[in-house]
């Protein structure tokens, strides 16, 4: 009955993916460098804002994905391949060098909350086509809009609190541990991606052979 309404697995592996592709420690910097002109109550604002458009773009096409999908004559099996190449060039940029890039010479105002923190920086084409992955693929559609919505909310959370207390993250672990967490981020999601493909790929050949 449980497994109707919230699937443990779908669950995790969306909180893992989501998570390894926002990389919330990898943003404090660009978040710190954005925002560097605006006083403590600006920037908590701001952290706000970028956290709830993040969010609110995200869920909107794990919930209608579907629709979109159908519109375009797309297959499940189809998504899960171009998705996973799509998050593999993320993971090789995480890898080589720093997936997210911000002009030092760009103006903070309030409007860097919503771009590019918002969206592409937090909510990019990564993470969308993550959650309209796991919400297609999911056995049972209610288990996983609910469990896939649970686990953008658990990682928004976290992204947050990333971005509200980033000074003191950046304090505390420095450049050189920020570096490395994404190093090893990167390589987590490289292993998610080529899984993801070989899924892909098992599902369309059962499909059209």
């Amino acid at each position: 009955m449980m497994d109707a309404v919230f699937n443990p697995a779908i669950f995790l592996a969306s909180f893992t993916t989501i998570l390894v592709i926002q990389d919330p420690l990898g943003a404090v910097p660009i978040f710190l460098s954005l925002t560097r002109r605006q006083g403590p109550s600006e920037r908590r604002a701001s952290a706000r804002q970028a956290t709830l458009l993040s969010f609110g773009v995200i869920l909107a096409f794990a919930i209608f994905g579907r629709y979109i999908l159908g519109l375009l004559g797309i297959s499940v099996a189809a998504l899960q391949v171009s998705g996973g190449l799509l998050l593999l060039l993320v993971a090789l940029e995480l890898l080589t060098e720093h997936s997210h890039s911000a002009s030092e010479t760009e103006p903070a105002d309030s409007h860097v909350a919503l771009v590019p923190l918002g969206t592409p920086l937090l909510a990019g084409p990564g993470a969308i086509v993550a959650a309209m992955v796991a919400v297609e693929s999911a056995p049972v559609p209610t288990a996983g809009w609910v469990s896939v919505t649970l686990a953008i909310i658990a990682v928004h959370v976290i992204t947050w609190l990333s971005l509200r207390f980033s000074l003191t993250l950046h304090r505390v672990l420095g450049e050189a541990m920020i570096l490395v967490l994404t190093r090893v981020m990167g390589l987590l999601l490289a292993a998610i991606a080529v899984q993801m493909i070989g899924d892909g790929v098992t599902a369309y050949i059962s499909e059209h052979f």
